[in-house]
């Protein structure tokens, strides 16, 4: 029993330390915000990310009694603001977006990643997917998925896909179109999606898969013509436009989203605290609206079922990326 004596003492002490570390914690989020919260943006001003994020910013301001201050840190894909989120004091006063090309598509498109998600980042809730609507130019004698692929089929490498760039959403989306009905289509990547809409519009590529809210515009001026959407099941703007799947490639999907994270090591009460406020604040009536009206669907949900989702969506991308061969120009 002498020898075992020490290991007692150990285990007690481990124990006590757990305990008061839990309870340092717990008092910590019971104080909790006692100052303005920072709430970093990876992407410039104005963009999906940013709007959505400043709407969410000012309710959460109002809830919780402190200003959420809304920082812009652009560059690298999104990385250099992540990098700042990853990097911050883990005490609940700098949170952030965690978007798809950050989270999910450069730790596998970018060789020196200055941050691990998943180790480095603590998921709080998934704000919202946003679909991408599939369209071609109206000289494409195609009204149809079904028709866009037998044409794709039966003049390889003619039909081209534009996008905002390599390793984005809409160049992703259509790589994985290639590879999902087996066709041989051109990438022609844009510095940005506006010049690539125009084009579109213009008839100088065939197809692009661009934002719902993006595209909306284009289509409702019939300047453009939808052939699917992206999501699981079809968007409230655009009922009559069916989904990839059931369109003939079952299983397709592909959104550009966002959520909140915080630093690894943020303490659970605070994780806890800020994924209730957030759930609540998605389910008011002009939030809903607000996203459902861009073409975007509201998230929500747990800390652990958006830290699953980063999951599946790296591993998804991961093989898509392989596969295509696709690389950083």
């Amino acid at each position: 029993m002498k020898s075992l004596r020490p290991l007692i003492v150990a285990l007690a002490a481990t124990a006590a330390f757990g305990g008061a570390a839990q309870a340092q914690a717990q008092a910590q989020a019971a104080d909790w915000p006692s100052k303005p919260i920072t709430m970093i943006v990876p992407y410039a001003p104005g963009g999906f990310a940013d709007t959505r994020v400043r709407l969410l910013a000012r309710k959460l301001g109002d809830s919780l009694g402190q200003p959420i201050v809304v920082e812009n840190k652009a560059g690298a894909g999104g990385v250099v603001g992540t990098n700042l989120i990853a990097r911050a004091a883990p005490d609940g006063y700098t949170i952030g977006t965690g978007n798809l090309a950050p989270m999910a598509v450069n730790p596998t498109l970018m060789k020196d990643m200055p941050y691990d998600p998943q180790k480095d980042l603590a998921p709080v809730i998934l704000i919202e997917n946003s679909p991408l609507v599939l369209s071609v130019n109206n000289e494409l004698p195609v009204k149809t998925l079904a028709d866009l692929i037998a044409l794709a089929k039966k003049q390889p490498g003619k039909l081209s896909f534009g996008s905002s760039g390599v390793g984005g959403a809409h160049h992703l989306s259509g790589e994985m179109f290639r590879e999902q009905a087996k066709i041989d289509i051109v990438h022609v990547p844009y510095k940005g999606g506006s010049l690539a809409a125009t084009d579109l519009m213009g008839g100088h590529i065939s197809m692009m898969f661009e934002m719902g809210y993006s595209a909306l515009p284009a289509i409702q001026g019939a300047k453009i013509h939808p052939i699917a959407v992206t999501s699981a099941k079809r968007l409230a703007v655009l009922p009559d436009v069916p989904t990839m799947a059931e369109s003939g490639l079952p299983g397709f999907e592909s959104y550009n989203w966002q959520g909140i994270v915080a630093p690894a090591g943020t303490p659970a009460p605070i994780i806890a605290k800020l994924n209730a406020e957030f759930n609540r604040i998605l389910k008011e009536q002009d939030v809903q609206k607000a996203i459902a009206d861009t073409g975007s669907q509201a998230g929500g949900g747990t800390p652990e079922e958006f830290g699953a989702f980063i999951k599946s969506e790296t591993e998804k991308w991961a093989h898509v990326i392989k596969a295509g061969n696709i690389q950083l120009q």
